[in-house]
C-alpha cells in the first residue's frame, strides 16, 4: 500500500450520467454507483471518481494522495504552509481532508480503514 503517493482521481461532474456515458462510451471505463450524485470508475489506469453534488465537488480535478497517518500529514502541511479547506471527515472506506497548497491548488489526504487493506 503506498503512502504519501496519488492513488485517486476525483472528478468534478455537473451531469454524472453524461460524464459516465462520455468516459465509458469514448474510453470502455466502467463504474460504481455511490448514491445519485458519485460514480467510482475504473478501467482508466488509476482509481477515480466523479462527484456530481454541488455542495461537494470541487472546482477542478482533486488528486487524492493516501497517507498511513492522516494527522500527522495534516500536521505536516499546516507547517509547509498549505491551508486545510475541508477538515477530516469519514466516508466509507477510511478518512480525508482537502487542502491548498501555496498556488491555490486543491488536494486531498486519504487513510483507508484498517480492515480495508
Amino acid at each position: 500500500m503506498p503512502n504519501l503517493k496519488i492513488v485517486y482521481l476525483e472528478l468534478p461532474a455537473h451531469d454524472l450520467a453524461a460524464s459516465r456515458n462520455f468516459y465509458a462510451n469514448l474510453f470502455g471505463w466502467t463504474f460504481q454507483e455511490y448514491g445519485p450524485t458519485y460514480a467510482a470508475f475504473s478501467d482508466s489506469g488509476t482509481e477515480g471518481g466523479f462527484n456530481a453534488d454541488p455542495a461537494e465537488r470541487t472546482k477542478s480535478p482533486l488528486p487524492v494522495i493516501e497517507s498511513h497517518n492522516l494527522e500527522e500529514t495534516e500536521q505536516n502541511i499546516i507547517k509547509a504552509g498549505g491551508k486545510i479547506t475541508l477538515p477530516i471527515f469519514s466516508f466509507p472506506g477510511g478518512r480525508r481532508f482537502h487542502f491548498t497548497d501555496p498556488a491555490g491548488n486543491e488536494l486531498a489526504i486519504t487513510q483507508r480503514d484498517h480492515s480495508q487493506t
